[in-house]
């Protein structure tokens, strides 16, 4: 599914799984995806928090190694990459202060 349709038909895809791609950011207090392409609003408002949870460690396909685990040292990096999301729509959940657009939550497949 295109990021622009999600966004601008968030309601319609409440409680439903959905899969998207788009660049995903990660600071303190920010886990969100964002459009990523050139020609559109980029704002925290058009944007959506992801709510990831450590019950569902999204093992490496063939390993042992989960993305919030520790390899090598080190958590897998996921900040400013392009990624695909596959997770529940909340349009209830709008994420830190309120300032996104819905939240993805039940995360059960990334892929870099």
């Amino acid at each position: 599914m295109g990021f622009t349709q999600l966004i601008d038909s968030i309601k319609y895809y409440d409680q439903q799984y959905v899969e998207v791609t788009g660049t995903y950011r990660e600071a303190k207090e920010q886990s969100a995806l964002f459009n990523d392409s050139l020609f559109v609003d980029h704002s925290k408002n058009h944007a959506l928090w992801v709510n990831f949870s450590q019950d569902c460690p999204l093992y490496l396909s063939g390993t042992h190694n989960g993305l919030f685990e520790a390899t090598g040292g080190q958590f897998t990096s996921i900040n400013n990459k392009k990624v695909t999301i596959r997770g529940k729509v909340n349009v209830g959940n709008t994420g830190h202060l309120g300032q996104y657009k819905a939240c993805i939550e039940r995360v059960s497949f990334v892929e870099l």
